[in-house]
């Protein structure tokens, strides 16, 4: 199946894309997904500490960062859709201007001291966030089979980058507008959004074909019921969805433990260095091993960064827990961000990365949720221990459907 969508080369001033544009388009796409995961290691790094800042009931710390996944959750089928009728650059410009706004009003509620305003701003930064996740996907579009997946995976090693900016960032900045703590740290997210707008004005992906804007192709639940889809969105889910859990509520157990901020940033630094370095190799163990085997090998992985924050509550467990965390999501995230290509024809992709990019964060925002609330009412242990049966879950679809492809009887 080919990843390329034909255009005429003058719809929209986006030409259709040839070997070399498409690894140009992936270069571009790198350096927006660089800013924008600079932004979002940001809010990682300071969003639960400013609910928590804000908020009365301290078991509501996390609330904005569920709502923020919430609202990646509820916009990713219209982002998509839209993506879908009026192209990728329209959309993806869009996107940032949500984030531009959602940083502003999250500015506003630190100057208010309203943790109702701080989570209205978080909204905005989610409907922010479903636009930028598609990265992966328009990558995919514009890469030849061969280079899919290293296509996927050189776009998301764009997050390493944000692995040193960000946390260096949020530490340089939480005083910057003192005494109202973290307030500038959303002024860094305003500008790496405005970058970001610049740069996508250089993307050269074809407008929709009219067959993708009619939504024609099989229907979608037929398309769901196919066993490499659900095993796809299994892993992408709930990879997304542990590392959620945990790296959520990883700065306020470290708080809890008495470490001090610039552990908490040293931390959420080497987890965002484990999720998107790999994504160097990630493509070629995909080719190597096959997308199945990777996938398993980052359920392992989630099990291990389990093990380990039981162990105990010291720098070096926090530290080689969330890097192992990291590296276990690329592997499941990029794992099933490619095994989904396998599920949808071109004038299909639209509606089902949608689906999926709606069941992940449905998840992510429940995790989310349930994150601040574990960790506040019974503890960082639980926290840990509700990371095993995802992954018995998620290890056991891809184990199911690597048997059934090594017989040679792909599961109908």
């Amino acid at each position: 199946m080919s990843a390329t969508v034909t255009a005429p080369s003058n719809a929209g001033g986006q030409s259709a894309p040839g070997p070399a544009h498409g690894r140009r388009n992936v270069l571009i796409l790198a350096l927006c997904q660089a800013l924008a995961m600079s932004g979002q290691s940001i809010l990682i790094t300071i969003a639960a500490l400013a609910g928590q800042m804000l908020a009365v009931d301290k078991s509501l710390a996390t609330l904005p960062m569920a709502v923020q996944f919430t609202a990646t959750m509820l916009s990713t089928i219209p982002a998509s859709l839209l993506m879908g009728r009026f192209g990728r650059r329209a959309g993806f410009t869009l996107g940032q201007l949500f984030g531009v706004t959602g940083a502003l009003i999250a500015m506003v509620a630190i100057y208010q001291g309203s943790l109702t305003v701080f989570a209205v701003g978080a909204a905005f930064l989610g409907v922010h966030n479903a636009f930028w996740q598609y990265y992966r996907f328009a990558a995919a579009e514009t890469a030849d089979e061969d280079f899919r997946a290293r296509a996927i995976s050189y776009v998301l090693t764009g997050g390493l980058v944000a692995a040193f900016v960000g946390p260096q960032l949020a530490r340089a900045t939480r005083e910057l507008l003192s005494p109202f703590t973290f307030a500038g740290c959303y002024i860094v997210v305003i500008g790496l959004s405005f970058a970001a707008i610049a740069l996508l004005q250089m993307i050269r992906i074809p407008l929709p074909a009219r067959a993708e804007k009619g939504g024609s192709g099989r229907p979608l639940a037929q398309i769901m019921r196919q066993p490499v889809f659900l095993v796809a969105v299994l892993s992408a889910m709930f990879g997304y969805a542990v590392m959620t859990l945990v790296m959520t509520a990883t700065p306020l157990a470290m708080v809890a433990c008495g470490l001090p901020f610039a552990d908490t940033a040293f931390v959420i630094q080497w987890h965002l260095v484990g999720m998107f370095a790999p994504g160097f190799f990630t493509g070629h163990l995909i080719r190597r091993f096959g997308v199945l085997s990777v996938i398993i090998a980052g359920t392992f992985l989630a099990v291990i960064c389990m093990s380990i924050n039981l162990a105990g509550v010291n720098l070096g467990n926090f530290w080689l827990a969330l890097l192992l965390l990291g590296v276990g999501w690329n592997f499941m995230f990029i794992g099933g961000t490619t095994l989904l290509t396998e599920a949808a024809r071109p004038e299909e992709r639209a509606k089902v990365q949608a689906a999926n990019d709606f069941l992940v964060f449905t998840m992510v925002a429940a995790a989310s949720f349930s994150s601040g609330a574990l960790q506040h009412i019974v503890g960082w242990q639980a926290v840990n221990a509700a990371v095993a049966l995802p992954m018995l879950i998620a290890f056991a679809g891809a184990a199911w459907l690597l048997r059934a492809r090594r017989r040679g009887a792909q599961p109908a």
